[in-house]
């Protein structure tokens, strides 16, 4: 039986996102693109990277996101076997973060 053929990525969800003027614009544009559900795994998702580069252990991770194990290890795997994505923008929040006073 022949594979089907794999569908070539559409760019425009991407070149969009990368139009979004501001935070607001921003919230408003993945509130109508994705489910509350959706938005939240995304968003747990990013706070768990956020925690695992700070060095947190998963204990302290499940208790403030909730994230089940599986959430953190699949997270955490990004980081050795991902695009390294995750930890530009994670280095970039760091490097635009305003100072403290």
């Amino acid at each position: 039986m022949p594979k089907t053929p794999k569908k070539e990525r559409s760019m425009a969800l991407y070149e969009t996102i990368l139009q979004l003027r501001d935070l607001d614009e921003c919230c408003r544009f993945f509130e109508d693109l994705c489910t509350a559900n959706e938005q939240r795994t995304m968003e747990q998702r990013f706070d768990v990277a956020l925690l695992l580069d700070e060095g947190r252990v998963y204990t302290e991770i499940l208790e403030k996101t909730g994230a089940s194990s599986a959430t953190i290890s699949r997270v955490n795997r990004v980081f050795t076997t991902g695009t390294g994505a995750f930890q530009e923008m994670i280095d970039r929040r760091r490097e635009e973060a305003p100072e403290p006073s």
